[in-house]
């Protein structure tokens, strides 16, 4: 294997990790999840699966990839080789998070340098591109229209068509959807290829791209940035929010629970892929990260600190946006949930049309989008690492043969995910964003995420890496741990069982999708899944035996040894040489050759020698 390297210091991969759980899924995906879901309905479930899904598989994979030195599939590999094709879907699923998330980035980008004007462009409806309702609060349509109760009830001209009936959009709304995504009808009509949000795309993969072509070296000084100052413009953010009249409206839409949507399996999916999505749990990232520890790494203090830090930011920032929904539906007489559509331009919507209310509203703007920049480039570039990491890991004779070198590596990888997310800047694209970030990370993942678990805590033993954990911090883990790795399982296939059977075709703000886009979900979401059975068939293929059954029971076994040294029943014994010998090959009997004392290790065909002296 290749010199993997570590992390210079410590603080840097508790940033690096932070970085990656605390991304743009706790200020784009929680919020609007919280709105899709009924406000405070969502809570009570997002922070069930966080306390015992969460916190403890967060810690299960640090432990896995810290303990094993290996990515995803290396680690499952050595802890039960039958099930290593889930490692190789969390590759699958990384992949297919790199192509999709950096457009996000695209969209901050894309506000970034849209916010250096003398007026910010979606503070007004004055612009040709806005549509006949856009409603700026000067009551007044582009047209002759009038309101009332929120809705058309004259006419606006759009197009040289006359629109009647329609209710008022705001004009960030507009913004985004009409400027920005330039949106068609539906996913039936893709448009063409915006050349403005292509280009910013390659701009964000090029950046991505500098951020990791040195491996953790790099990464560890990017990190103390981008990891940190997302907090000061949050919680400024927050305090701008708060003040505003109405905002008290929103804050209460976002704690006030509608217990009548618990009884709904899609909430508890959401609340689970939340976490796991935030976190990264079943994205490999985790164990790739914690792979670059020392083995002395003290794991549980880690754990909590990112698992603590990722919860206050998505209330943090839940408490930020909804108290700008607050205002807008204020300021436009209408209930908070019909102030914008639910969806993933949620954050691009509210936040926009608060800065426009703000002394120079540019500087906020700036600073607003850059802190998202921020956000999503460090779970971006953590996300590239798991498949940089995973082709090293396994294919690294053919890459030092052909490759060379881990900066040519990292580009072919990039540059891929950038052909492979072309789709989502045409006209059409938020259609397909939507659909692959429903069926590839959410159904799909706690499918995948159910797999792991149960190859790491019941096929390998829970028990058993609460030893691994002693042997590198010479302390188990709690017994609430343990118990939690038992049971998660259970509560990830009653989640993902009960989709199943509320499943419906997947609709986003009203828009239904066609059956063919959902066939082509599907296929996204099995692309990942089939990687199991895959990896199954190997497993058992390259097991040792002479018959089926054989090879399919060696293939449940683990690869690792444990030592012991450091179990409490060890811990006071002898650690002279022969004394930690006898406790690695506990079943073999020693020889005495000329002096010699041979201890062989029959299963693996190695020969240890001590000298009596």
């Amino acid at each position: 294997m290749p010199d993997r390297g570590t992390w210079s210091r410590k603080v840097e991969f508790v940033l690096a990790a932070v970085g990656y759980s605390v991304g743009l899924g706790n200020v784009w995906r929680f919020p609007y999840l919280c709105f899709r879901s009924g406000g405070g309905a969502f809570l009570f479930p997002f922070f069930i699966m966080l306390f015992l899904c969460g916190v403890p598989l967060a810690y299960m994979e640090m432990a896995t990839g810290q303990y094993t030195q290996q990515g995803p599939v290396g680690a499952l590999a050595k802890m039960s080789p039958l099930f290593k094709g889930a490692g190789l879907a969390t590759i699958v699923i990384s992949f297919l998070f790199t192509t999709y998330y950096n457009v996000i980035i695209t969209w901050s980008f894309y506000y970034l340098f849209s916010a250096f004007q003398a007026e910010l462009p979606w503070s007004h409806c004055n612009h040709d591109w806005n549509s006949a309702n856009c409603w700026d609060g000067s009551n007044r349509l582009q047209g002759n229209s009038s309101f009332n109760n929120g809705s058309v009830v004259s006419y606006g001209v759009e197009n040289n068509i006359t629109v009647v009936g329609r209710n008022r959009v705001s004009p960030t709304e507009d913004f985004f959807e009409r400027r920005l995504l330039e949106k068609t009808s539906g996913i039936d009509d893709q448009g063409v290829l915006k050349w403005d949000l292509t280009l910013i795309l390659l701009f964000c993969w090029i950046i991505v791209y500098f951020c990791i072509w040195k491996g953790p070296k790099s990464t560890g000084k990017v990190v103390y940035f981008t990891a940190t100052f997302p907090y000061v413009m949050l919680l400024i953010l927050l305090v701008r929010g708060l003040t505003l009249p109405g905002s008290m409206l929103g804050v209460w839409y976002f704690i006030k629970p509608r217990w009548e949507l618990l009884l709904d399996a899609k909430v508890w999916v959401n609340a689970a892929a939340q976490n796991f999505n935030s976190l990264g749990i079943a994205f490999g990232g985790l164990i790739t990260m914690s792979s670059y520890n020392k083995k002395s790494n003290i794991i549980w203090k880690d754990v909590l600190v990112i698992c603590l830090v990722d919860a206050v930011t998505c209330l943090l920032a839940g408490f930020a946006i909804f108290s700008i929904l607050g205002y807008l539906a204020h300021i436009q007489d209408m209930p908070v949930e019909n102030v914008v559509n639910a969806g993933p331009g949620l954050v691009f919507i509210v936040y926009p049309g608060a800065f426009t209310t703000m002394p120079v509203p540019q500087l906020f703007a700036v600073l607003f989008f850059f802190m998202l920049i921020c956000l999503g480039i460090d779970s971006q570039f953590a996300s590239v690492e798991v498949v940089v990491t995973f082709i090293q890991d396994h294919f690294h004779t053919y890459v030092q043969k052909y490759v060379k070198r881990r900066e040519v590596l990292v580009l072919i990888v990039c540059f891929l995910s950038f052909l492979c997310g072309l789709p989502n800047v045409t006209q059409g694209g938020i259609y397909f964003f939507q659909l692959i970030d429903y069926y590839a990370a959410a159904l799909s993942l706690m499918i995948l995420a159910f797999f792991e678990v149960m190859a790491i805590t019941w096929i390998y033993g829970a028990v058993r890496l609460s030893r691994n954990v002693e042997e590198m911090n010479h302390s188990k883990p709690n017994v609430f741990f343990t118990v939690c790795w038992y049971i998660s399982p259970l509560i990830i296939f009653g989640i993902w069982l009960s989709s199943l059977i509320q499943y419906q075709p997947f609709t986003v703000a009203g828009y239904v999708y066609p059956l063919w886009a959902d066939v082509v979900g599907w296929s996204i979401a099995i692309l990942s899944i089939l990687c199991i059975p895959a990896g199954m068939v190997h497993a058992v293929y390259s097991a040792h035996g002479n018959t089926i059954l054989q090879k399919f029971r060696n293939s449940f076994r683990p690869s690792i040894k444990e030592t012991g040294i450091y179990d409490k029943h060890h811990r006071h014994h002898d650690m002279n040489p022969l004394s930690v010998l006898k406790r690695l090959l506990p079943k073999q009997s020693p020889s005495e050759q000329n002096g010699v004392t041979v201890w062989s290790d029959k299963e693996n065909g190695n020969v240890i020698t001590h000298t009596n002296i």
